[in-house]
């Protein structure tokens, strides 16, 4: 299910509850009304507006917070992922004053890790939050390359040390990449959030709302940003996506050929 359908889903159908519940609360006082006067309506207290109000401000300030933490954070793993990628294509790109034959091999094996980190780890990192035992071993493997080639020249020995300092910056951010690999909130700040939206939500009912579009219109669309915002942290709480690899795209973008299927 794409994360579309699923945001549809999740406000349609919380506009739906909040219709419902109003609809169904007018028809039992309707019907309870039924035979007798009909009563005026009453107005609600101001002080029951002001804790309402008070309520919703709360929680939009801890759902703000929330939103601000999570994009955070996948802010932080996309660096992450830049800076990786970015380092192992200096790696080769400092190897052309080396032979065609060590070039080679050295893009061999940036190749090999770009592909398991592209086709093999992604999926995992996404569905497991780790990273595969595999990458580290391919990685180790161009640290190998790189540091067990002497140089033979002035120009290898100025790319040398570079080279090394590059690998460890992949390296660097490779740990970064698997400290974001899992979610950013903790399950007690979404049980606060869940809580929270069910007890805003439920507040307008406090309200003497009627069956009027207008009122019904307010109703729904003040449920259904509620249901948005949730859907948002939910969705950015996966620093690295909840479906495909698109995260992934610096990996494609400076080794096309190594990820092409």
């Amino acid at each position: 299910m794409s994360d579309w359908l699923v945001l549809a889903t999740v406000m349609a159908a919380a506009c739906a509850v909040v219709l419902v519940v109003t609809v169904l609360s007018q028809r039992r006082l309707q019907g309870a009304a039924d035979g007798a006067a009909p009563a005026p309506r009453q107005e609600t207290p101001d002080v029951l507006e002001y804790m309402v109000m008070m309520v919703g401000v709360v929680y939009a300030i801890v759902l703000g917070l929330a939103i601000a933490g999570v994009w955070e954070a996948r802010g932080a793993a996309q660096d992450a992922v830049r800076t990786e990628a970015q380092a192992l294509h200096e790696v080769t790109q400092r190897a052309q004053v080396y032979p065609a034959d060590y070039r080679e091999r050295l893009r061999t094996d940036v190749d090999a890790y770009v592909n398991e980190v592209v086709a093999g780890e992604w999926p995992r990192m996404i569905d497991e939050s780790e990273l595969s035992p595999r990458g580290a071993e391919l990685l180790a493997a161009v640290r190998t390359s790189v540091a067990e080639r002497a140089p033979a020249n002035e120009l290898e020995a100025q790319a040398y040390q570079p080279m090394l300092d590059q690998v460890a910056l992949a390296e660097d951010a490779r740990s970064a990449r698997a400290e974001g690999a899992g979610q950013t909130l903790p399950g007690i700040v979404w049980f606060g959030l869940i809580s929270g939206a069910v007890i805003t939500v439920g507040l307008i009912f406090t309200m003497q709302i009627g069956r009027s579009f207008r009122e019904l219109l307010l109703a729904g669309l003040f449920s259904a940003l509620i249901a948005f915002l949730l859907f948002l942290v939910w969705d950015f709480d996966a620093p690295f996506g909840r479906s495909g690899s698109e995260s992934a795209d610096a990996f494609r973008q400076l080794f096309p050929g190594a990820t092409a299927p």
